[in-house]
């Protein structure tokens, strides 16, 4: 359809014109259970003000039927234009009406309706970020027209029904007692995307969070938690209100601003986008946080943040809300940092930080160093821009200079500067100098110039250390000079950034038990390309110096010779576990850019993994390990590093405690690594019919997918063994691990039904869509291959022909990324990589979200063939 990406211009015109006072939205989704019906009726009642005789547009994706304007129809034909409803000579006051039919989504946009296969019940949610509520209902989709919403909903009288608001109402049709008509509160104002209603036979659970803050406000909060029907039984609902009761605690005392949004209900919902979604009174997250098979502790700590995420947006993002997507990291970026403390001071777990040390950030490092990589303060021209931005520079480079920020200004300034900035825009929408002129007052500090440099420009500081000889012509284990050395380019303008930091220096030396403990730590203040620590001049050298100790920073570090050979030989030797996770990054950073080859961090993770002790860093780890295998070992060295690291996997999964997290993360990898390796397939079967048993290791369904989908790999499983294994888990996750292994067998004919059903069908949703690409993707070159040219014919019909959504993952997940470098070839020349360059030329034209993901996937690519061509001799063991 037309019009439907929105230009910012075009956004900040709107708005210049009109400003929106309130929405009464109508809802009749009583015949959603009935698969034939493809919509449903809506009605929005939209009062706003404008510029007398000034014309604007309405926002709706869906069949229009009428429109009345200040008491007056309009004609359809003559007011409809693709996605909008033009209105022209505006009062000062209006009032417009849009009925019409929107349809029911399949891919997570608008009003998401799914069938589950435990008990064939219809249950729905709505999911808009950034603008899908305009599949919804009509409205002014932006998010500083912000208005009061009041809901109605028609739906099956036995259905849960929710909204932000609280339920203020509920009638029976006496013309049809099957039906009721469910009423909500009116909102406080709120932008279009965090509005929300949930509808389907959920199983619901009920508590309430009390508090007398210090102030003496009282708090009474209702509380609510949802899932569907058939997953009630593993639905921890104790777990979960106990975590959102210490979250509100935490942060209505942190914030000084009460709780604004009334009630505060959680819904987990199926085939979900995204990790979780901040609408204000009724958050919405991915069911796989009901964990219906064995999770281990990081599973469980990754949740709690997620959680601590989305409550902290009710303050950062829907009090107060970036005026257009540029600053989406006003509200990202913060609640990713928030989500963080959350865990580490309103819960039990003390490794928060060393997970987003360990994860978050390596996500924010892997972006950053992407081509088309962007300053943390993004220049989004339109929607499509929008959508493509939700990524690891707003989230996790946002948040990992947030916590530099604070280091650099103190945690009280940066709090009492957030103090005043709710109390200040309330309700209302910001930009960066808003932010900043709280946060400048409250610490005293200028930050006009430390924004500049860390969230206006783009690329990853890379700190290492130099070290000066004493002038002694032999080393005497005594340091010299030691300075920081700081490199950094912008990759978007080619310019030097040489960004301030605070961070520490941290020696470690061995203890009299050979453990490798800090003996001293500096802190300082990093500035240009060289910063001297004249503070360990004629010090003893000590094992390891680790810079950016304890993680304040947002940089990439490199470990000097003599601390990387300490690292390689004693990393299970280092007992913090900040400490230890950041050599493991280093090892690894160091593997992607070739400095190393990968088969070394390989042996690093197959010496010291079995002694990790952090869950979360060990199945980061882990993931890492078989990366490196598959994608940067030289294809001629592959099978050898793997086969070295199967049997590592499987002698793991015996040797860790019985029941262990340390035990499942092994057996995962195990089932992984035999995609590719038929070595231990007998083991796998035998864990599959019960004639082979591990001791503590519960080979439940997602476990027994994983297996599936390797056996399945080797062509190994029949279509008939996993349609009996779907009979057996006949659920959502089971629908689409079987969706996987089916696609994954390696025969011709299954590959092209794959490609097929996920590139020119349209029966697959979006979890059934991502499930069959992964099994697609998991073959031998020869069985690939032939799917190279069609890939790059298809781009331009799927990218106009499918949601964005859809779109983002077809493109995406079908880029030929597994590739090898035959010899004597440079990566730049490398047949796919020539291929992705002539379709960037030739598609200058195309849309920048459709080139932004080929030009990513072209990086991913070539970074991987630039280490499998990296010829470096291999550090000492």
């Amino acid at each position: 359809m037309s019009h439907e990406n929105l230009q910012r211009d075009e956004a900040a015109e709107r708005s210049a014109l009109i400003r929106t006072t309130s929405y009464d939205v109508s809802l009749d989704v009583r015949q959603a259970a009935d698969a034939d019906v493809a919509g449903y009726p809506t009605r929005s009642i939209i009062t706003f003000t404008a510029d007398p005789g000034s014309s604007t547009f309405l926002d709706f994706i869906g069949e229009v039927h009428s429109v009345l304007l200040n008491g007056k129809g309009l004609r359809v034909e003559d007011v409809v234009d693709g996605g909008r409803i033009r209105l022209e000579n505006l009062q000062a006051e209006n009032q417009v009406t849009v009925n019409g039919t929107a349809l029911y989504s399949r891919s997570g946009e608008g009003m998401h309706r799914f069938v589950d296969p435990a008990d064939g019940q219809c249950y729905l949610y709505t999911q808009y970020e950034p603008a899908d509520a305009r599949r919804v209902f009509a409205n002014f989709e932006q998010p500083d027209l912000k208005a009061v919403y009041t809901f109605h909903v028609m739906a099956p009288a036995h259905w849960q029904v929710a909204s932000n608001g609280a339920e203020t109402g509920r009638t029976v049709l006496a013309s049809d007692p099957a039906t009721a008509c469910w009423d909500f509160a009116t909102t406080d104002p709120m932008s279009t995307y965090i509005t929300t209603v949930l509808a389907g036979p959920y199983f619901k659970a009920e508590d309430r969070w009390q508090a007398t803050l210090d102030d003496g406000t009282s708090l009474d909060v209702p509380l609510a938690l949802y899932c569907r029907a058939s997953m009630a039984e593993s639905f921890d609902t104790g777990e979960l209100f106990t975590l959102t009761k210490k979250g509100l605690d935490f942060f209505n005392r942190l914030f000084d601003y009460p709780y604004p949004w009334g009630k505060y209900d959680q819904a987990f919902v199926p085939e979900y986008n995204l990790g979780a979604m901040e609408n204000p009174g009724l958050v919405t997250f991915t069911e796989s946080y009901v964990f219906t098979s064995r999770a281990t502790d990081a599973q469980y700590q990754g949740r709690a943040n997620t959680l601590m995420h989305e409550m902290a947006h009710m303050w950062f993002g829907d009090l107060v809300t970036m005026q257009w997507w540029d600053d989406l990291w006003l509200k990202e970026s913060f609640a990713d940092y928030m989500g963080t403390l959350g865990v580490d001071r309103a819960t039990d777990w003390d490794t928060a930080w060393v997970n987003f040390a360990n994860k978050r950030k390596a996500w924010a490092y892997v972006q950053d160093q992407l081509p088309t990589t962007h300053p943390i303060v993004a220049d989004i021209p339109d929607l499509e821009a929008a959508k493509q931005n939700f990524d690891g520079i707003t989230y996790a480079k946002g948040a990992s200079v947030l916590k530099q920020l604070v280091a650099y200004v103190g945690f009280e300034a940066f709090i009492a500067g957030s103090r005043a900035y709710f109390r200040k825009h309330a309700y209302g929408n910001t930009s960066l100098g808003d932010l900043l002129a709280a946060l400048s007052a409250s610490s005293g500090r200028d930050l006009a110039g430390w924004a500049q440099q860390w969230l206006q420009t783009s690329g990853i500081s890379t700190l290492s250390l130099d070290f000066a000889p004493r002038g002694a012509a032999v080393d005497d284990g005594i340091l010299g000079g030691v300075a920081v050395v700081q490199e950094a380019t912008d990759p978007v303008t080619g310019r030097g950034e040489l960004r301030p930091h605070r961070l520490r220096v941290g020696s470690y030396d061995f203890d009299a038990a050979g453990a490798l403990v800090r003996t001293g730590s500096i802190e300082t203040d990093v500035a240009g390309a060289r910063t001297d620590l004249p503070q360990l001049s004629g010090q003893p050298r000590p094992a390891l110096l680790l810079v950016n100790d304890d993680d304040l920073t947002y940089a990439k570090v490199r470990l000097d010779p003599a601390s990387d050979a300490t690292v390689r030989a004693s990393l299970d030797r280092i007992i913090d576990p900040m400490a230890r996770a950041l050599c493991w990054t280093a090892l690894w950073n160091s593997a992607r850019d070739g400095e190393s080859p990968a088969a070394s961090y390989v042996d690093a993770v197959a010496a010291f993994g079995p002694a990790e002790t952090g869950i979360g860093v060990l199945l980061n780890i882990l993931d890492n390990a078989t990366t490196a295998v598959e994608r940067y070992t030289p294809a001629a060295g592959r099978a050898a590093v793997r086969s070295s690291f199967l049997a590592t996997a499987a002698a793991e999964v015996d040797r860790a405690r019985p029941g262990s997290d340390q035990q499942l993360a092994w057996a995962r990898t195990l089932a992984t690594l035999s995609r590719h390796d038929d070595a231990m397939l007998s083991l796998l079967r035998g864990l599959l019919d019960g004639t082979a048993t591990v001791p503590g290791l519960a080979v439940d369904a997602e476990l027994r997918w994983h297996l599936w989908h390797a056996l399945a790999a080797n062509g190994q499983a029949t279509a008939e063994e996993l349609d009996a294994e779907l009979a057996r888990d006949n659920t959502a996750s089971g629908r689409a691990g079987h969706a996987t292994a089916l696609a994954a067998r390696p025969e011709p004919e299954v590959k092209a039904a794959a490609w097929n059903a996920a590139v020119h069908g349209n029966k697959l949703s979006n979890q059934l869509l991502s499930a069959t690409i992964s099994g697609f993707t998991t073959a031998p070159a020869h069985l690939l291959d032939p799917y190279v040219d069609p890939y790059f014919e298809c781009l331009r019909g799927v990218w106009e022909g499918r949601s964005i959504e859809i779109a983002s993952r077809i493109v995406r997940g079908l880029y030929p990324l597994a590739q090898d470098l035959p010899e004597g070839t440079q990566p730049a020349d490398h047949p796919v990589v020539r291929r992705t360059d002539a379709w960037l030329e030739a598609n200058t034209d195309a849309p920048r979200a459709l080139r932004r993901i080929i030009v990513e996937q072209r990086s991913h690519l070539l970074r991987a063939l630039t280490a499998q061509a990296a010829v470096v001799s291999s550090p000492a063991h």
